[in-house]
């Protein structure tokens, strides 16, 4: 059983416990705890990377084994109190992997992966997220809208590999990312409804985090899904999201190989299916 089926088997599992350990629901509560889970299909609209200042601006649709579909899936909690607040604990695995023969000449970090040879393809870019919301419109009835802040753990690793071994390159990253969200809900009726939500920021890396690397780095995660309900604590829901971002700079606490210089951007498409459940 593969890594991203035991996590969600162990979800839902943990959502099953917790319910069957309810004995009675307190309507009057003030606070409200509701799991979420995303499973569908990821394509890549654009995706190029490049190490090093002579390096090459890599496709990875049209180079890298990247023309395909690959699987998604996202699993949050959210922790909602007096009405108005909304804590949001979010998890999203995104591991894609390709082989693939190059047609012309890769430079990463000043390694060539010469033409007509395969290399084993990793791009890892799971992240972390933890969100806070305030409401500023509720009509329980009709209307809703949310606006707040993220921050997101960073948790980059990108490998470059010849099959036979004998050439390999790797970039790793970690570190915080805020970001501004906001999120809207519109009621279509007493079953059906609608939501769109986003997470974005474009800024230098020093005005994120502090510190004196040039880099220029932007994120945006936003996506529109409609609702039903399916019974009182139970709604399912198909999700379109764009998910893009990147950075283009050079690193000043590099320690090579290659000179610091990265640039990676992304644009990603996906379509799920969810489920959300409240507690």
């Amino acid at each position: 059983m593969k890594l991203r089926e035991i996590i969600t088997l162990t979800f839902f599992l943990i959502i099953s416990l917790t319910v069957s350990a309810q004995n009675e629901k307190d309507a009057d509560k003030k606070y409200k705890v509701r799991a979420v889970a995303e499973i569908g299909y990821l394509g890549v609209l654009g995706h190029n990377v490049q190490f090093g200042q002579n390096g090459t601006y890599f496709d990875y649709k049209r180079d890298g084994g990247q023309d395909v579909l690959f699987p998604v899936n996202r699993m949050s909690l959210e922790f909602e109190w007096n009405e108005r607040n909304t804590l949001v604990f979010l998890y999203q695995p995104l591991k894609i992997e390709s082989q693939v023969l190059l047609n012309e000449d890769l430079i990463v970090d000043d390694l060539v992966f010469p033409a007509s040879s395969s290399v084993n393809l990793l791009y890892n870019f799971p992240f972390y997220r933890v969100s806070y919301l305030r409401e500023l419109i509720k009509n329980p009835d009709k209307f809703k809208f949310a606006i707040g802040g993220t921050l997101q753990l960073r948790n980059a690793t990108i490998t470059f590999e010849s099959t036979d071994g004998s050439k390999f390159r790797t970039n790793r990253d970690l570190g915080p990312v805020p970001a501004l969200k906001i999120r809207s809900k519109l009621e279509l009726n007493k079953n059906v409804y609608m939501e769109l939500e986003s997470d974005g920021i474009y800024a230098p890396v020093s005005y994120l985090n502090g510190s004196d690397t040039e880099i220029v780095g932007a994120i945006l995660d936003a996506s529109l899904r409609t609702g039903v309900k399916l019974s009182e604590p139970v709604k399912s829901f198909i999700n379109l999201r764009y998910l893009g971002g990147g950075a283009v700079g050079t690193s000043n606490d590099n320690k090579g190989p290659g000179d610091g210089y990265v640039k990676n951007w992304l644009n990603f498409g996906t379509v799920t299916i969810g489920f959300e459940y409240d507690f």
